[in-house]
């Protein structure tokens, strides 16, 4: 799995999800529940994860719609 997305905007969370689900590439949300321990003051950011062989896809795909700034650069080769 990568790592695409980092954020504390669930808003844009589930406008990515939406986006990929569309695209039939599948992925998953992690420290969702965090919030928990947090005391739900959103200071802890959500990670969005793609399997490795899907990564560049998605990354086309948000970068369509305008939310290339929101990436996380993808990892070095050999990493």
């Amino acid at each position: 799995m990568q790592e695409i997305l980092r954020t504390n905007d669930i808003v844009l969370i589930s406008f990515v999800e939406a986006l990929l689900g569309d695209a039939s590439i599948k992925h998953v949300v992690l420290d969702q529940n965090m919030s928990i321990l947090e005391g739900s003051i959103g200071a802890l950011p959500r990670r969005l994860l793609v399997d490795e062989d899907k990564a560049a896809h998605a990354r086309v795909i948000l970068n369509d719609a305008g939310l290339g700034h929101e990436l996380v650069p993808p990892p070095s080769p050999g990493q």
